[in-house]
C-alpha cells in the first residue's frame, strides 16, 4: 500500500477529486494549508506600497491506496493538474506497512 500526499493549488481540488473517484480511491483527507516552495511567494504593489506575500494558500490531499492504483493516480495528476507554472504542487509517496479498520479489525488492503 502507498500513501499519497498531494499539495496542490486550491482551484485544482475538484479536478483532483474527479481523478481520485475515477481511480476508485476509497478514502480521502483534505486539509487547507499555507506554504511556499521554490518561488518563495510573490511581491505585490498596493496603493504605492510593496507587499511581500510568502505564504500561499494550498490544499493537501491524502489518500492510502494499493500500489497499482497509486501509479495510475500519479500519472493522471501529473497529466491533468499541471499548468506548467511554479506552484503547481508536489506529490509525496510513502510506504504503508499496515492499516487497521477499527470497527471490524480488518487489516491490510481489506481495511481500505
Amino acid at each position: 500500500m502507498k500513501k499519497l500526499e498531494m499539495v496542490i493549488k486550491p482551484e485544482k481540488l475538484e479536478s483532483l477529486k474527479a481523478i481520485l473517484d475515477d481511480c476508485q480511491a476509497n478514502g480521502v483527507m483534505i486539509t487547507n494549508i499555507m506554504g511556499y516552495g521554490n518561488q518563495k511567494g510573490y511581491t505585490q504593489m498596493y496603493r504605492g506600497t510593496t507587499y511581500s506575500v510568502n505564504l500561499l494558500p494550498k490544499v493537501k490531499v491524502e489518500t492510502v491506496v494499493p500500489e497499482d492504483i497509486a501509479e495510475k493516480i500519479i500519472e493522471k495528476v501529473v497529466a491533468k493538474i499541471t499548468t506548467g507554472n511554479y506552484g503547481d504542487g508536489k506529490i509525496f509517496v510513502y510506504e504503508v506497512v499496515d492499516a487497521v479498520r477499527i470497527r471490524t479489525g480488518e487489516r491490510g488492503e481489506e481495511a481500505l
